[in-house]
């Protein structure tokens, strides 16, 4: 009986709770991302070059017959968006933190040591 009391208080801890909520947050986040690099940014970016290309998708792309390396380039752009728009969220979050830590004031510097000595040294002389 007392691992399972053990186990159940590991599992209520917030950090865990926190983790698992992450996890959830951070899959459907994934949807969305996915969603809107692979049917939003990558057709408008990639049109131009398809067209040309005479390919409707750039999975079409294929070398020797077989070798189908549309698929990792689409793989690639994609990662590289993805990289970007992650690296801009996280600068725009530091800037926002910056501000935030900008704004409240430093606290009031309290007195060095040896002013703290002067102080005990003169209370003692009178």
């Amino acid at each position: 009986m007392g691992m399972f009391k053990e186990f159940k208080e590991f599992a209520m801890k917030g950090n865990v709770i926190d983790l698992a909520i992450g996890v959830v947050i951070g899959g459907a986040f994934g949807k969305i991302v996915n969603s809107l690099i692979e049917d939003v940014i990558t057709p408008i970016l990639l049109k131009p070059a398809l067209n040309a290309a005479h390919l409707t998708n750039l999975s079409e792309l294929t070398a020797f017959g077989s070798v189908k390396y549309g698929v990792f380039l689409s793989a690639v752009i994609n990662f590289i968006i993805v990289a970007f728009v992650l690296f801009m969220v996280i600068k725009g979050l530091n800037a926002a933190k910056k501000k935030q830590d900008a704004a409240t004031p430093p606290a009031p510097a309290g007195p060095t040591q040896e002013q703290l000595l002067a102080e005990i040294r003169d209370l003692l002389k009178k």
